[in-house]
């Protein structure tokens, strides 16, 4: 095998495929700045690596960011046991060429990182590397150092699990517009009729405070308490000013609010028979990074 690592500054190579690590790393801890974190310290690991010995940059750097990740990943969850209220991940701003790439957006959806964090470490990182980025079983085992048949049986039990938990919603990009553009409308306004058409019936409601700003503590369920909770929060003296707009959010159209052009927050929604069928605000000082 040809050494290509011979030919390639250690920041060049690492330069050409940090979309694929940040992205890997993202959607392994569904944050943002411990993505940022963990592709920190695979820098540091590559530009010490004895890079001669290196014949693939590519696979060393997937393999370091997983392993990193993995390693995080497994000591995040226990800080999450003592978290304040619902923890959702933190929210990503997706340029329209990631948006358009329909399978990738999909593993990047607020609902699928919402998904993942019930899958374990290890299943989490199988699942990732195969359904988002189509390493072979082969590949992966490489990467994990574990057997083919253990990462084969991995893969299954983990994809059998996001089947089973994430039902499909509607996905039509225009008609994610459209609802997007009747939920401003009714935001604006304060329309709680308009705002209770939006809803399915069965609607439930997440707002992630992490104990730093006022949110709901516990999900909220059905057309009446949200639609009402809503306008509510909205209503508050020291949210006016606070302005709101349709935006990309991991891979799919949501609502991005700013106040003096800062973010503040971040909503994410499923979509079912054209209604609102889970709404997940994001709105932890600490987690809106990846809004900027």
């Amino acid at each position: 095998m040809i050494n290509t690592s011979a030919t390639v500054e250690p920041l060049d190579a690492f330069t050409e495929h940090r979309r694929l690590l940040f992205g890997t790393a993202y959607r392994l801890l569904g944050s943002v700045a411990d993505a940022e974190d963990v592709l920190q310290d695979a820098w540091l690991k590559w530009s010490q690596a004895d890079r001669e010995t290196v014949a693939n940059p590519r696979a060393y750097l997937v393999r370091t960011v997983t392993n990193l990740s993995l390693n995080r990943l497994t000591s995040a969850r226990a800080t999450r046991e003592s978290y304040v209220g619902p923890w959702l991940p933190e929210p990503l701003l997706t340029t329209p060429d990631v948006a358009e790439e329909a399978e990738l957006a999909d593993t990047v959806s607020t609902a699928m990182l919402v998904v993942l964090e019930s899958l374990t470490p290890v299943e989490r990182a199988v699942f990732v590397l195969r359904e988002a980025f189509g390493y072979s079983h082969a590949e992966i085992a490489t990467i994990l150092d574990r057997s083919e048949a253990t990462v084969r049986q991995t893969a299954h039990r983990a994809r059998e699990h996001v089947r089973a938990r994430r039902p499909r919603f509607d996905a039509d990009p225009a008609q994610r517009r459209d609802v997007t553009d009747r939920f401003l409308a009714a935001c604006t306004g304060g329309d709680l009729n308009a705002m209770m058409e939006l809803l399915a019936p069965d609607v439930t409601a997440w707002s992630d405070g992490g104990g730093k700003v006022t949110a709901a503590r516990r999900p909220l369920h059905g057309t009446d308490p949200v639609a009402r909770w809503m306008l509510g929060v909205l209503a508050k003296p020291e949210l006016q000013g606070m302005a709101w707009q349709p935006a990309t959010i991991n891979g799919e159209q949501g609502v991005l609010f700013t106040m003096g052009g800062h973010p503040v927050g971040a909503l994410s929604y499923d979509l079912a028979d054209g209604r609102i069928q889970h709404l997940r605000f994001q709105v932890n000082p600490d987690k809106l990074r990846g809004l900027a």
